[in-house]
């Protein structure tokens, strides 16, 4: 009998016939997911480790954003880091997403897939870090592959030793974010170490892995022409599997979640970057033969 079959409140035959699923079917951010009535604390743990179920915080269909195409993007929950310049700190937690079924994301899936192959575009899952939930997202990309949707992962790369090598091999593009050069620097942005970002990058360059390297430009914290020049090196180590580099000028549009969820802002008075400091930063990465938007 498989893992899911045991759960004792998970059959999707007991979803249609209780009271309570009009009521609980996830609405809104989530509308169309089917969330798992009843389970206990010890059942979504089984779950979450079989990748039955995945904590989701939201999802969205977008153009040119998260990837090439036409794609749905899916936040997850849970996030190890606590960057300065989150615009999502709602995301933090994983408690705080819903739980959704593998079989559900699947159907999502498989609705948009005739869009997503005309379009050129497929299913990306960001979050918060979707790498916290390795199981759930390697499923479904796995199935994606096999509906021949591409797949592309958002990620810190942070918690890139909770992938396997047959894990990395379903995913077509990774957006990766090389928030530092400068371990200091990294510290001070993330709370976190860079070495695992640098890790992650090197192992998807060496299966072949196309990379979108993101690069948040902050002015008096990441601007520094040493800090820039060091990101540049790190992704040099990627070598021909980054395609670009995103230089994106930091903004103030995240500051009201951390308003409203009462967590101390720690940029409140930060400026977004000029013109000019934006185009040094953007030419440093071309001098080093990359292509930069």
């Amino acid at each position: 009998m498989s893992q899911v079959q045991q759960f004792r409140t998970t059959r999707p035959h007991m979803l249609k016939t209780n009271k309570e699923y009009a009521r609980q079917t996830l609405m809104g951010g989530l509308s169309g997911f089917e969330s798992p009535i009843g389970l206990d604390r010890r059942d979504r743990l089984a779950a979450l480790k079989t990748g039955d179920i995945g904590f989701v915080h939201s999802w969205d269909i977008n153009t040119a954003v998260d990837g090439p195409g036409t794609r749905m993007t899916v936040f997850m929950s849970g996030c190890p880091l606590r960057c300065q310049y989150c615009q999502n700190p709602d995301t933090w937690k994983m408690r705080d997403g819903k739980p959704v079924y593998y079989e559900a994301m699947i159907k999502k899936v498989e609705r948009y897939a005739d869009l997503f192959k005309a379009t050129g575009g497929g299913i990306t899952f960001s979050g918060g870090e979707s790498m916290m939930q390795p199981a759930f997202v390697s499923r479904v990309f796995r199935a994606a592959k096999e509906m021949g949707v591409h797949t592309c992962l958002d990620t810190s790369g942070f918690l890139g030793a909770n992938y396997t090598d047959e894990q990395i091999a379903d995913i077509d593009l990774c957006l990766l974010d090389v928030k530092s050069g400068d371990e200091a620097t990294y510290k001070e942005v993330t709370g976190g170490v860079l070495q695992p970002t640098i890790d992650f990058g090197q192992r998807l360059a060496k299966q072949g892995v196309k990379i979108w390297v993101r690069f948040v430009l902050v002015p008096g914290l990441t601007d520094s022409e040493e800090n820039v020049e060091r990101v540049a090196q790190i992704c040099e180590t990627f070598g021909d599997s980054v395609e670009h580099i995103d230089v994106l000028g930091f903004h103030q549009l995240g500051r009201p979640k951390w308003h409203e969820m009462r967590i101390p802002y720690p940029l409140e008075d930060a400026k977004g970057p000029s013109a000019a400091l934006k185009s040094r930063v953007v030419q440093q990465f071309k001098d080093h033969g990359f292509v930069v938007y």
